[in-house]
């Protein structure tokens, strides 16, 4: 009897067949951070069009002080969807210079950018502890309550854009689940501003982000063995300014069927036809405010850049919402 090869599913191809069939297409944007992909995002970040990150680190530079006393002693920082944690060493540096021993947990759902975090960690602030931690936050956010002691959970990088409202609120909802009363969580938020900043900095010259975005098809071909022909997709960047947010799109360059390797199914695509495979959802004060209450948050003190493009919103469990989640769990 000739032995047969076991074929492993990856636990994201199902999301993939749903995606590809809906009306219109879309797939899942946590797919683009595999090892390539958490390299080309490492390279957007530092493009001259993508103004997210340096703006950001500017808060960061400039206010790591006021966050850290802001946000307590005795604490442990954890940040969601960390990447290589470029930006993180600022503020890590300001817990470390007000507290005796402070511990840091990146967590991602890329082991190779996590490792890439702890050596960076480690060489940039030597006192801190860096414990990584893997996790799809599909799969939910209970390694939270594995972190003993108080916490401060970074969520940085305007990451919460990329979830429809409705999402965010259910996401930051179950993130609070997790948290006592004395942890905080840190959110940046990118702002509303001309489309003329917004669209370069999701489809620069170089054609980085286009890199990136097609990225995601090459990791399909590689792991599910499906047959794209990846440069028959032309990546689109545009502003949707109804729904506050710029998207991104691979838009098929002709009529064509493309084959989904080991689900055993094809998908067919018109020529114009896009995929929607990510959004990034752009805010007002307001709107951080309210996206915050409805998940059980009370938002405590603000920091913006000095063109007031970018946000980093200290929030603490709102003791309100707590006491209803008790009441409700009788």
């Amino acid at each position: 009897m000739i032995a047969r090869e076991l074929v492993v599913i990856p636990s994201f191809a199902r999301e993939v067949e749903e995606g590809l069939s809906r009306t219109p297409k879309s797939l899942p944007s946590k797919l683009f951070y595999d090892g390539p992909g958490s390299v080309l995002f490492e390279e957007i970040t530092r493009l001259p069009e993508y103004y997210l990150t340096r703006t950001e680190l500017e808060i960061l530079r400039t206010r790591a002080d006021e966050i850290a006393l802001a946000a307590g002693p005795n604490i442990a920082v954890v940040e969601l969807g960390a990447g290589t944690a470029t930006k993180t060493t600022t503020i890590l540096r300001a817990f470390a210079g007000k507290q005796i021993r402070t511990s840091y947990f990146p967590v991602d759902i890329s082991p190779s950018a996590l490792d890439d975090a702890k050596i960076h960690i480690t060489m940039q602030c030597p006192t801190v502890r860096v414990r990584p931690v893997v996790a799809d936050f599909s799969e939910g956010f209970g390694f939270l309550r594995d972190i003993p002691g108080r916490k401060l959970v970074l969520y940085l990088g305007s990451s919460i854009g990329n979830f429809d409202p409705e999402n965010a609120v259910s996401m930051l909802s179950e993130v609070r689940k997790q948290l006592s009363q004395g942890d905080s969580l840190l959110l940046g938020t990118d702002l509303i501003k001309p489309s003329a900043i917004l669209i370069p900095a999701y489809d620069d010259a170089r054609g980085i982000t286009a890199q990136f975005n097609r990225n995601i098809l090459r990791r399909l071909n590689r792991e599910l063995g499906t047959g794209f022909y990846v440069n028959a997709f032309r990546h689109v960047a545009c502003w949707n300014a109804v729904r506050s947010r710029m998207e991104m799109h691979l838009q098929s360059q002709c009529r064509q069927t493309v084959s989904l390797g080991i689900l055993g199914s094809k998908v067919n695509f018109s020529g114009g036809e896009r995929i929607h495979t990510e959004n990034s959802y752009k805010y007002t004060t307001d709107t951080v405010n309210k996206m915050l209450a409805s998940a059980g948050f009370s938002l405590d003190e603000t920091w913006f850049d000095h063109r007031k493009w970018f946000a980093l919103n200290l929030a603490r469990v709102s003791a309100a919402a707590k006491i209803a989640d008790d009441s409700a769990c009788g």
